[in-house]
């Protein structure tokens, strides 16, 4: 076997023609995926990965690998020595296997040129080095294990014809047919099982990095069924009954053992952040599926900037990701915008849906043009269809971060409107009312949109002194409690009502202020009013659990501007300006309520202390270093909007804004006289959760003209904060025990090219990567063929 291995590379190269195939091979690769403008190309496709190497591959090997393997046998019949070879003393599956390794090997020879490409995405990183290796790796093993199916049926083609040229057509037709042609005939068909047969879908599968089991199982049980047809067909009698019978058994046992492949297996993400791997809750979502989600994504279009292009790929593996785990996941990628004389209508339904086009740059070849997608999913259970946004906005993020923060935010998004269309609403949510809180229109916005999640109801809390008892046990239905800026301080009895909540294990949201000021004071007050303390009569609320709203304002450099009327009459005009009363909060945590978070933007907040007691405390949000407190009573004027502000004296750091308290809390009313008599109070609660958030407006929305607007909408300014996002992550993770919020903190790199290096060394890396594997080809030629001249002239 070694004997014929070895004489298949000799004869490959000793002959101009092999250098030549694997020249044309490594030129085609280096032309489309560094010179040639469309899909493959890397440097156009701004990313550091080499997907688009991946993706092209196949298709060269179609034809490379058949120019290879056409004369294994059929070279062999034409001379008449195939009879001569049968008779040496060596088993038929021996010099089948032989053929078969050679072309192989030299398979892989025209393959490990194309590592130049890993080192120069690697250097053309940004940073360099950017790339990952673990899913280039699996890429490679993917490629392997196509290229060990496409030789096996090379080989065998060349069994059927003395003729190469024959032998070369039927190769590249029985390729191509196991490549794509099935996965075409299962469109057709809507059949699943057929799109299985082909080798396509256990490909792309892991191209991307991931290695499974069944895929692995497929190539190998192929392969090994087309050896075994080369070693029937390269028999010089006429094959018998018993023949055909085995190879209809052998090829039945191979359908089983891939069938019970499906059923047992195993596969290994070895990308680096292990992004094709769903988490639980995700899996959890959709494993009892029994009739289809069908999703629809318009996430496709021949314009898109490279950026979107690369969400629009994460979005499809994605969901094949989500297919995979179960087969009633369906999903079609539409263009939109595609047909131009329903263009415009396709716009206007779709906008009046909810799904708003987006304009993005596009830059090629020094030239700058605009593009509009619908980066938005509808997806369709049972007769209810919703909305599923593709994109995570972000303040000031370029195209690049927009994408990036938006993959990362992809298994999230379609887990959490999975979980909406599938799961029935089982949560309860109060609203308190009786303290003054804000009014309806203020919060509607926001609890719209927890209506789409749980059962929200209004809970008039002034009523606790009349029957405590009723008011406790009917407030200990709901599963959390929200109170929006209440403005009237708590009695002792709605106090102690609250405390028996957390005991029993209510989880609560509180937005309040410790200040009293309001931005529309000002407007109406000739500019000018004074900030003074609000008492809530919660002080000693809070410091029992643990944190304490200090009556302070936070005033920061780091802040969304107030819009004004500036100059006289007709000459006025709006204008956006410097305040730092309004904060924009962020955070660098990873927790899952704030991580990938667009800023929050508030209004005369508050700063929180946390104390030590045993209550694990995350901050959440913070304003800017460049913060400073100021103390009340203060008088606050719209003429601070013309004074420059000295930075060296907001110099106090960043502020804690919105804290989370987790754990057992203690009563505040253990060991002190209660306000009335409970049947039960307990003085040490179950596990629980409390957010607390200094400031009241972070959850209020506009309202004009007595309409509720977009929470977290600047209509002046045309930005959306991340006011209604916070607030909705953390309701979720307060109330969720499925752990879906938790996605939120799982990380997905996206990797991007240096843009300036590219512009200034383009010519350099694609000179490298065209010329330097044709001249290590040249100097392997050289060697090799000095070697043998001097092995036989010796």
């Amino acid at each position: 076997m070694f004997a014929i291995l070895k004489k298949e590379i000799n004869s490959f190269f000793a002959s101009p023609i092999g250098y030549l195939v694997i020249a044309i091979f490594l030129l085609l690769n280096g032309l489309f995926l560094w010179v040639f403008k469309g899909e493959f190309n890397i440097l156009d496709f701004g990313f550091a990965d080499l997907s688009s190497f991946f993706l092209l591959a196949p298709w060269v090997l179609i034809f490379l690998i058949p120019a290879v393997t056409m004369r294994s046998f059929s070279d062999e019949k034409k001379q008449g020595t195939l009879e001569l070879l049968l008779t040496k003393p060596i088993s038929y599956l021996h010099i089948v296997l032989g053929k078969y390794l050679g072309a192989f090997v030299l398979i892989l020879i025209a393959l490990l040129p194309t590592l130049i490409y890993v080192y120069t995405v690697s250097q053309l990183g940004n940073p360099v080095g950017n790339l990952d290796m673990g899913s280039t790796l699996g890429s490679y093993f993917g490629l392997l294990f196509l290229v060990t199916s496409y030789t096996a049926i090379g080989v065998f083609c060349s069994t059927l014809s003395e003729n190469q040229i024959v032998s070369f057509i039927c190769a590249v037709f029985l390729c191509f047919l196991f490549y794509i042609g099935f996965e075409g005939i299962a469109d057709y068909v809507a059949s699943t099982f057929i799109e299985q047969l082909g080798m396509s879908t256990h490909y792309k599968s892991m191209s991307r990095g991931v290695l499974d089991t069944r895929d692995i199982i497929y190539f190998i049980t192929t392969t090994a069924f087309f050896i075994v047809l080369t070693v029937y067909g390269i028999k010089t009698e006429k094959l018998r009954k018993t023949d055909f019978i085995k190879i209809t058994g052998l090829f039945i046992l191979l359908i089983f053992i891939n069938i019970t492949a499906f059923s047992f297996f195993t596969r290994a993400d070895l990308t680096q952040d292990k992004r094709y791997t769903l988490s639980n809750a995700s899996i959890n979502i959709i494993k009892n599926l029994e009739s289809p989600i069908v999703v629809d994504v318009f996430l496709k279009g021949e314009d898109f900037p490279s950026e979107f292009r690369r969400l629009q790929r994460e979005t499809k593996q994605l969901l094949e990701e989500f297919a995979a785990k179960n087969n009633n996941v369906l999903f079609n990628f539409i263009d939109p915008l595609e047909n131009e004389t329903t263009r415009e209508r396709n716009i206007q339904q779709l906008s009046e849906r909810g799904l708003t086009p987006m304009q993005l740059s596009v830059s090629e070849s020094g030239k700058s043009s605009k593009a509009v997608i619908f980066p938005w999913a509808l997806a369709s259970y049972n007769n209810q269809t919703i909305t599923i946004p593709l994109i995570k906005n972000k303040i000031g993020a370029s195209q690049q971060d927009l994408v990036s923060n938006s993959v990362q935010h992809l298994e999230y998004a379609f887990a959490d409107g999975f979980n909406k269309l599938t799961q029935p609403k089982k949560r309860k949510i109060a609203i308190l009312k009786g303290n003054k809180q804000l009014e309806d229109k203020y919060i509607a916005d926001f609890v719209k949109k927890l209506g789409e999640y749980y059962f929200i109801a209004p809970f008039p809390l002034d009523s606790v002194s009349k029957n405590p008892q009723r008011i406790l046990k009917a407030l200990n239905n709901f599963d959390l409690l929200i109170s929006a800026k209440p403005t009237k301080a708590f009695s002792e009895n709605e106090k102690f009502v609250l405390d028996q909540f957390t005991m029993n294990g209510g989880k609560s949201l509180w937005l309040l202020d410790a200040v009293t000021i309001e931005k529309d004071s000002l407007y109406n007050n000739s500019g000018s009013n004074f900030a003074i303390t609000r008492d809530l009569n919660l002080t000693d609320f809070f410091f029992n659990y643990g944190a304490r709203i200090n009556p302070v304002i936070v005033s920061t450099l780091y802040s969304a501007p107030i819009t004004l009327a500036m100059g006289e009459g007709s000459a006025s005009q709006f204008q956006h300006l410097k305040w730092p009363y309004s904060p924009l909060a962020a955070s660098n945590s990873k927790h899952p309520i704030v991580n990938n978070l667009n800023l929050v933007k508030f209004d005369f907040a508050n700063q929180i202390d946390t104390l030590k007691n045993n209550i694990k405390k995350t901050i959440l949000l913070q304003s800017a270093p460049l913060t400073k407190l100021e103390g009340t009573p203060k008088q606050i004027s719209l003429n601070l909007v013309t004074q420059d502000q000295n930075p060296q004296k907001f110099n106090q750091g960043n502020q804690t804004l919105a804290v989370l308290l987790e754990g057992e809390f203690s009563s505040v009313y253990k060991n002190r006289v209660k306000p009335f008599k409970l049947n039960t109070n307990k003085s040490k609660s179950v596990n629980t959760k409390m957010v607390i958030i200094a400031d009241g407006d972070v959850i209020k929305n506009d309202v004009i003209k007595n309409i509720p607007q977009e929470l977290g909408f600047d209509r002046w300014t045309g930005k959306t904060y991340g006011n209604k996002e916070f607030l909705l992550n953390t309701v979720n993770f307060l109330l969720d025990d499925g752990g879906l919020i938790n996605i939120r903190s799982k990380e997905i790199a996206v990797a991007f090219l240096d843009q300036g290096k590219i512009a200034s060394q383009k010519t350099k890396w694609q000179l490298i990567n065209i010329l330097l594997p044709l001249v290590l080809l040249a100097v392997f030629g050289f060697v090799f063929n000095y070697i043998r001249k001097k092995k036989y002239t010796a």
